[in-house]
């Protein structure tokens, strides 16, 4: 079965083919740097990451590069508001890159504790700067924007594809409908390239362009340094469900303007919102929980991340710290089910419903990241009694590194520190393959002999149609 997307491009399930084939040009919006992450972000970052996971099982080489955005964004998309970084910086007494620094640090400690894997390529804005000035160049230079108030705008009108993949019509934009109305701008979904101190006086970073004093709108960062890594166009771009409307409308505008090049990227791939009393999170609002109060509420961040895959990543997901709770009794449940399965690892046979089990849940994820069917996978093996602990354990673990668990640590751990038990699993399961070996060779005294010793040591056997599974008596 091929990988199956949702490209919100098109709103439809696609089958998924790169680029260039084995490999992925894979772009994933990253954080802007001026507090903590919060959960709700957390969760693009787990999906983008199972979907990094389910490509590199399949054999692809996968290019993932993140950017950490620390100038330029203002506290409205749509070039309105407070520039982030400054009020963060002004409210704790710091230089804009000490909280960039600070920030960073944070989001990637949360990143390690989720068990997220760290993308290929982390680039910060504010090292490419000379990308966005050329990329703005190349934008100027086919008519698509204009001066205004010492700003550069991009004039939406003069890009035919605006407004696809957020479904808009730029004749049904009004004034003031998406911004806070600039006078500067002459359609209202026009979107500033690049400031100058026309807007912020004392702006704490600037860099000299060919229109002045200035920084780079948020817009053009995430087109100019996905472009430096991964091409002019490249395979899947991915984010949050709230940067359709505004953000990835205007990225895939000035970078076809650009390169003159349509589609710029091939697939969408959005997370839909987490919420909380009945809102969606934001930094900006009352509800704003981080990974660090659900730690420090006694959870393990492994906990938040086995809620996370037990929903579909494009359905709206309602936090409690009730359903928070479910899902860490799930996850103590699983491993204590996989502890159990011993430390020894036996790869399954032709035939095996271990093997049918992980076809299944592959299967699952191959039809556009089912995280709840694959877990509905998981259990259905660790609950399967036909299925020898042996070829369990070792197909959980093949599981395990799409879902992210960290269940070979648990195994590992669990035979430290009961090392004696995971001994005597592997003996048991060296006795069953030296009797597996005495029916072949029609030396079916020995096996007898190894069926006694076993039963007298406490452990029944049960020849099945898929090999021998073993229990306590």
């Amino acid at each position: 079965m091929p990988l199956r997307l949702y490209n919100t491009l098109g709103r439809a399930i696609e089958e998924f083919t790169p680029l260039t084939p084995g490999v992925v040009g894979f772009y994933g919006c990253g954080p802007t740097v001026y507090t903590y992450a919060h959960i709700g972000n957390l969760r693009a970052y787990v999906t983008h990451d199972i979907l990094v996971r389910t490509l590199r099982n399949r054999g692809y080489t996968v290019n993932h590069v993140m950017n950490i955005t620390d100038i330029g964004h203002l506290s409205g998309d749509g070039d309105s508001g407070e520039d982030k970084m400054l009020k963060s910086a002004a409210e704790r007494g710091k230089t804009v890159l000490e909280i960039a620094e600070f920030y960073t640090g944070a989001f990637f400690s949360d990143i390690e504790r989720m068990n997220i894997l760290r993308p290929g390529i982390v680039c910060k804005a504010t090292e490419h700067i000379g990308d966005m000035i050329a990329l703005i160049k190349r934008i100027e230079a086919g008519g698509y924007t204009y001066m205004a108030g010492g700003n550069l705008y991009f004039d939406i009108s003069r890009f035919q594809h605006y407004g696809d993949l957020a479904l808009l019509q730029i004749k049904n934009l009004k004034a003031g409908a998406r911004t806070d109305l600039d006078a500067n701008k002459r359609n209202p979904g026009d979107f500033v390239l690049w400031f100058t101190k026309s807007k912020f006086e004392n702006q704490a970073l600037s860099w000299d362009s060919p229109w002045g004093s200035g920084y780079p709108g948020w817009h053009i960062e995430c087109s100019a340094m996905s472009m430096r890594y991964l091409g002019e166009t490249f395979d899947i771009h991915a984010g949050g469900i709230d940067h359709v409307p505004v953000h990835h409308t205007n990225e895939i505008a000035q970078s076809e303007a650009a390169t003159g090049k349509h589609p710029w990227v091939r697939y969408w791939v959005h997370n839909e919102f987490l919420v909380l009393n009945k809102e969606k999170m934001s930094k900006s609002g009352s509800s704003f929980l981080t990974l660090q109060n659900l730690v420090d509420a006694g959870y393990d961040p492994l906990d938040y991340r086995y809620f996370l895959i037990g929903a579909h990543y494009r359905s709206q997901l309602q936090f409690s710290w009730d359903s928070l709770g479910g899902a860490r009794n799930s996850r103590k449940s699983l491993l204590d089910r996989v502890r159990a399965l011993g430390a020894e690892t036996v790869k399954p046979g032709a035939g095996s419903p271990a093997l049918a089990r992980l076809a299944a849940f592959h299967e699952a994820l191959d039809d556009d990241l089912s995280t709840p069917r694959a877990l509905a996978e998981l259990w259905g093996l660790l609950r399967d009694g036909s299925i020898a602990p042996g070829e369990a354990l070792w197909t959980v673990l093949r599981m395990d590194t799409i879902l992210g668990l960290r269940l070979q640590a648990a195994v590992k751990e669990a035979a430290e520190k009961d090392p004696e038990s995971a001994a005597k699993t592997a003996e048991i399961e060296g006795c069953i393959a030296r009797r597996a070996e005495a029916k072949i060779a029609k030396d079916f005294a020995l096996a007898d002999s190894i069926r006694r010793e076993l039963k007298e040591k406490g452990i029944i056997l049960e020849d099945t149609k898929t090999g021998t599974i073993w229990r306590r008596g």
